[in-house]
């Protein structure tokens, strides 16, 4: 699969510079398709981890039926961001990934939602433990696989 490439490569910034955005942030968007052919763009919170992006759902919904019947994802974060007035134009970083999502499940579910306490709610570590043992039955944890990532910025 080619993917497209960036039209302003000189605000192109390094994927490590990218995957540092995905690491520092807390809330993305993730776009999916729906059975109507519409697509679906819902913010969620994640984590970047292991190289991947890690998010949690509801046993049942609209997210998790699409991911379900098309499994490519389109999820993207936004940085820092200032509106430059003088320059008709906006300081910004960004990071669009395309990839694949699928259910993890048994060890790799539980050590997400570990990262996500740690990341989310670090004071409360032990609090966070009781509540993911709570509602583990009802949520699931997917994985989305990274195949393509670009990052853009104006600084």
């Amino acid at each position: 699969m080619m993917f497209r490439e960036m039209r302003r490569i000189d605000r192109k910034i390094s994927d490590d510079q990218a995957k540092d955005l995905l690491k520092n942030n807390t809330y993305g968007v993730m776009s999916t398709i729906g059975a109507d052919g519409y697509p679906y763009g819902v913010p969620l919170n994640y984590v970047f981890f292991n190289g991947a992006i890690y998010f949690h759902c509801a046993a049942d919904g609209h997210k998790f039926d699409n991911i379900s019947r098309d499994n490519k994802i389109s999820f993207c974060v936004v940085g820092e961001t200032q509106v430059l007035p003088d320059k008709f134009s906006t300081k910004y970083e960004s990071v669009i990934i395309f990839g694949r999502a699928t259910e993890i499940f048994d060890n790799e579910k539980n050590i997400y939602l570990a990262e996500l306490i740690n990341k989310y709610s670090a004071d409360y570590i032990e609090q966070g433990k009781e509540y993911i043992q709570k509602g583990i039955r009802n949520t699931k944890v997917v994985k989305l696989s990274i195949e393509h990532i670009s990052g853009k910025g104006r600084r």
